[in-house]
C-alpha cells in the first residue's frame, strides 16, 4: 500500500509548515502574555494578526472536502477555501494541531468546521448569508450546544433532546442546561 501524500498534499503541507515556522511559533509568547491580559472572555489579538496574514495568503478554510455540496438545499452558494481532501487535510491538520490555538488562524477551528459543513450542504441561501459567510470570512465564532443533565454529551450521538412538527408547531422534548 503507498502511504506517500500526493503532490496537491505536499504543496499544502510544505505552505502550512512554512506559515507555523515564520509566523505562529514565533508568536507564542505573544499568545501566552495577551491570553492572560485583559478581560478572561477576549479575542487574542495576535491571532486575529495571524488570521489575516494566512487569509492573505491563501490558507484559509482548508478543511471542506471538494464535492462536498452535492447534496446541498442550494448551489448557487459558493463555498470560499482550499478544499482540501481528508486525508490532504489530515495531514495540514497534524502541523496545524501542534500550538493548540494554530487551526483558528487558518479559520479550521472546531465548533466552526463543522458548524460551516452542516450549514453549506443543509442551509437555505439566506442562513448561508446570515451565518456561513461571516463564519468562512473569520469574522464571527460559532457553537455547539449539546449539554443535557441526563447523558454524557460529549458524544453528539448521545443527544437525547428532538424537535418534532406537531401541525404548525414544533414540540421540543428534552432540556438543556
Amino acid at each position: 500500500m503507498n502511504f506517500e501524500h500526493t503532490e496537491q498534499a505536499k504543496h499544502w503541507i510544505e505552505r502550512v509548515q512554512r506559515f507555523m515556522d515564520e509566523h505562529v511559533y514565533p508568536s507564542l509568547e505573544t499568545y501566552q502574555r495577551q491570553e492572560h491580559e485583559g478581560e478572561r472572555w477576549k479575542a487574542v489579538p495576535i491571532v486575529d494578526e495571524l488570521k489575516a496574514k494566512a487569509k492573505a495568503q491563501g490558507l484559509w478554510n482548508m478543511f471542506m472536502p471538494p464535492h462536498s455540496g452535492q447534496v446541498h438545499v442550494d448551489d448557487t452558494f459558493q463555498f470560499e477555501g482550499v478544499q482540501l481532501t481528508n486525508l490532504e487535510y489530515a495531514a495540514v491538520a497534524e502541523l496545524m494541531g501542534k500550538v493548540g490555538w494554530a487551526s483558528e488562524v487558518f479559520n479550521c477551528s472546531a465548533p466552526d468546521t463543522g458548524n460551516m459543513e452542516v450549514l453549506m450542504r443543509y442551509g437555505t441561501l439566506a442562513q448561508k448569508e446570515r451565518w456561513l459567510r461571516p463564519l468562512m470570512n473569520g469574522e464571527t465564532r460559532s457553537a455547539f450546544l449539546m449539554t443535557e443533565p441526563a447523558v454524557a454529551s460529549s458524544d453528539a450521538s448521545n443527544i437525547e433532546c428532538r424537535i418534532e412538527r406537531v401541525g404548525d408547531e414544533y414540540v421540543i422534548n428534552g432540556r438543556k442546561w
